[in-house]
C-alpha cells in the first residue's frame, strides 16, 4: 500500500514538474498582436514575425516579444509660425500602425515605445514646415491643400521608420489673439462698405425715381397744355368737377359733418334761384 502511494506520488510530481515545464515553453498571440523572437545563440532578434496562435519557445534561450499591430490614433499638438510671422496653434491627428513585415528591424532599432519616439518628433517637423509656407489667411481658405500636403510628407516621413499612417488630419486651428482682432476689424471694414455700397444704390434708385417722376410730370403737363389749346378751359372745369366730386365722396362719409340746407332756398323758390345754397359745419368730435 505504501508502495503504491510513493508511485502516485511520484507520478503526480513529474506531472506537476512536466505541466509546468510544458508551460514556460509555450506562449500565446492574441488578435491584433505580432511577436517576434529574441534567441541568444542565435544573433539576437530573429528576422521572422510570428502571427496569431499559440507557439514553441526554448526557455532561457528565447524570449518572445509581443507587439500590438492594430492602427491606433494620435494627437499632435504644435505652435508654430505662418509665413507672415503670426502665430498659430494647430493639432494633427494620425492613425498609425506598425508595418507588420518590418517589426524585427522596427523592435531593433527603436524597441517598443517606437510611437513615442518617432511620432512627436516627425509630426511637429512637418507642420513647421508646411505652415511656414502659408500665410494665415491661406489656412482658412486653403486648409484642404495644407492638410493633404501634410498627409503626404507625413507618410513619407514615417515610412522610413517602418510606421504607416492610415489617415492624417487637422482637427484643430486658432490663430494669435492679435491676429482674431485685424480679422473682426477687416469684417467690420468689409460690412461697412458693404453698407456704404447699399446706401449709394439706394440714392440712386431714388434719383432715378425722382428723374422718371419729374418727366412723366412734365410729359402729362405737356399733354394738358396741348388739350387747353384745343379745347379752352373744358379740360380745367372736368378737373374741377372731378375734385368737387372726390371732395363731396370724404366729406359724406364723416360722421364729423352735418348739411344744414338754407332756410330761405326752400321758401323763396323762384327768388333766391339757386344762390341760397346750404352749410357743412364741422363738428367737434370731442
Amino acid at each position: 500500500m505504501d508502495k503504491a502511494l510513493r508511485s502516485v506520488g511520484n507520478i503526480s510530481g513529474a506531472l506537476a514538474v512536466g505541466a509546468a515545464t510544458l508551460n514556460t515553453c509555450l506562449y500565446n498571440v492574441d488578435g491584433g498582436e505580432r511577436a517576434v523572437m529574441f534567441d541568444t545563440l542565435r544573433g539576437g532578434i530573429l528576422p521572422t514575425v510570428i502571427n496569431e496562435g499559440t507557439h514553441f519557445q526554448i526557455p532561457v534561450i528565447q524570449r518572445p516579444i509581443i507587439m500590438d499591430v492594430r492602427t491606433k490614433p494620435r494627437e499632435i499638438p504644435s505652435v508654430t509660425g505662418t509665413k507672415d510671422l503670426q502665430m498659430v496653434n494647430i493639432k494633427m491627428r494620425v492613425l498609425w500602425r506598425p508595418v507588420v513585415e518590418e517589426l524585427p528591424k522596427l523592435y531593433r532599432e527603436l524597441g517598443t515605445d517606437f510611437d513615442e519616439r518617432v511620432l512627436p518628433s516627425i509630426g511637429n517637423e512637418v507642420l513647421k514646415s508646411i505652415v511656414a509656407q502659408y500665410n494665415a489667411e491661406e489656412l482658412l481658405s486653403k486648409r484642404g491643400e495644407v492638410s493633404d500636403r501634410i498627409k503626404q510628407e507625413m507618410i513619407k516621413r514615417a515610412r522610413n521608420f517602418h510606421l504607416t499612417l492610415d489617415d492624417v488630419a487637422i482637427t484643430h486651428l486658432t490663430f494669435g489673439r492679435e491676429f482674431t482682432k485685424a480679422i473682426e476689424a477687416k469684417q467690420v471694414a468689409y460690412q461697412e462698405a458693404e453698407r456704404q455700397q447699399w446706401v449709394v444704390m439706394r440714392a440712386e434708385q431714388e434719383r432715378q425715381a425722382v428723374v422718371t417722376r419729374a418727366e412723366g410730370e412734365a410729359e402729362a403737363a405737356q399733354i394738358i397744355t396741348k388739350a387747353m389749346e384745343k379745347t379752352g378751359n373744358a379740360i380745367v372745369e372736368v378737373r374741377r368737377i372731378d375734385a368737387a366730386k372726390e371732395i363731396a365722396a370724404k366729406l359724406a362719409g364723416s360722421r364729423n359733418i352735418v348739411y344744414l340746407p338754407s332756410q330761405s332756398g326752400g321758401a323763396g323758390g323762384g327768388a333766391g334761384g339757386g344762390a341760397g345754397g346750404g352749410l357743412l359745419l364741422g363738428i367737434d368730435a370731442k
